[in-house]
């Protein structure tokens, strides 16, 4: 059919046509966003996923709802290898220049514009627009060179500039896994200190399953500040109504056996229901989608997939790595017993240590509990068995 009318947004962050079984995590969201801005209590809420469960497409969906209601928001991703404070200081400074636009001469977003600009030079960033602030700062407010500390004060004062303009201001936060322990405590007790003051400032973030527990190590207190709330794949009512709802609003239709064969194939997870609809949609000569179409979109689906969602991750893998994660698809889809895995390549699990953290840190697996392992990507255990076949398993790597 038509790719021009194809309905379906498979892609990193895209909404889809149909966002479906998430209201009432969005409603949820909505409802703490707006008691914090009013001065009350409110718990906001960490997403907690695997990879390709739509927690980008929430948070991006939470934070224009958030601007809708006049609330003002500092969207952040934490890539790998970036500080916290290199990623905070151009967010913060965008914010405070819009809550600061058309108000008087001398106003808390100024101070805090301030305040950023010291704490910029305590830490001795690079960001030169800041240094014509330095006359509105304060001394001993976010100077002094302690993270926690200045952090504290940092995150303090844009939340008074937030309360002058009667309204709050939101850290939406993603990939918040990739932030070191340190650095993510220095912001859970600044975002606590905040509330004790009664700023109207808090976070929304989203990341990988062991979210949870960094948090919980880098302070006791975080499961009481924060809702983690796990996002997983659709149910099959609302994986449903995400493939058909879209095909219908293009006039056509898609029949109840292919729409159970796609269920089956992606497992409703959405960003699979998205790349397997594009491909049928493509597939299909005429209305309504058939069975026989769905089949015949297999090989588009899984070369798609295969490229735009596996493979990247997959090329970021050194040899050892590549060669433990495929041990662990011999042994189906897991979790897995890390012993269970080690016996698989004849050797002791302490031996993996370091091939096992240098995977958590990329991301790629988990520990579901206590002595498991499990990937952090949807049905990669297939694909790892696709991307080396039995028969070209490579000889065992040296461990790095």
């Amino acid at each position: 059919m038509d790719p021009r009318r194809n309905p379906f947004a498979p892609g990193a962050g895209s909404r889809p046509p149909e966002l479906a079984g998430r209201e009432v995590i969005l409603e949820g969201v909505a409802v703490a966003l707006d008691r914090i801005r009013h001065g009350r209590h409110a718990q906001s809420t960490i997403l907690i996923g695997l990879r390709g469960v739509g927690k980008t497409v929430l948070l991006n969906e939470m934070r224009r709802a958030a601007e809708g209601e006049g609330i003002f928001t500092v969207p952040m991703e934490a890539p790998e290898g970036q500080s916290l404070p290199n990623l905070l200081v151009p967010a913060l400074r965008t914010a405070l220049l819009k809550i600061d636009r058309g108000q008087a001469a001398m106003t808390l977003a100024k101070r805090g514009l301030g305040a950023l600009a010291r704490f910029v030079k305590a830490f001795k960033l690079s960001y030169g627009e800041l240094e014509a602030s330095l006359d509105f700062g304060e001394i001993g407010v976010a100077d002094n060179g302690n993270l926690e500390a200045d952090l504290i004060d940092l995150i303090d004062v844009t939340g008074a500039a937030a309360a002058e303009r009667k309204t709050a201001i939101v850290l939406f936060i993603d990939e918040l896994q990739y932030v070191p322990e340190r650095e993510l405590a220095a912001l859970i007790t600044a975002l606590h200190r905040a509330r004790q003051n009664e700023r109207p400032i808090t976070m929304v973030a989203a990341g990988l399953p062991q979210l949870a527990g960094q948090m919980g190590k880098a302070k006791s207190y975080a499961e009481r500040l924060f809702l983690f709330t796990s996002i997983g794949p659709l149910d099959n009512a609302a994986a449903t109504s995400a493939i058909v709802h879209p095909i219908e609003a293009e006039a056509c239709s898609i029949e109840p056996e292919a729409v159970i064969k796609i269920l089956e194939v992606t497992r409703g997870y959405p960003y699979f229901l998205q790349e397997w609809g594009k491909q049928c949609w493509e597939a299909a000569e005429r209305c309504p989608i058939t069975a026989n179409d769905v089949d015949r979109a297999y090989l588009a689906a899984i070369a798609a997939l295969d490229d735009s969602f596996f493979r990247v991750r997959f090329d970021r893998l050194t040899p050892s790595e590549r060669h433990y994660l495929r041990a662990m698809a011999d042994l189906g889809e897991g979790p897995y017993n890390s012993t269970a895995i080690a016996e698989h390549l004849a050797r002791k699990p302490s031996a993996f240590g370091p091939v096992r953290a240098s995977l958590i840190a990329k991301g790629m697996i988990f520990t579901p509990g206590y002595g498991q392992t499990a990937f952090t990507v949807p049905l990669f255990d297939a694909f790892m068995r696709r991307a080396i076949p039995a028969g070209l398993v490579a000889q065992r790597p040296k461990l790095t």
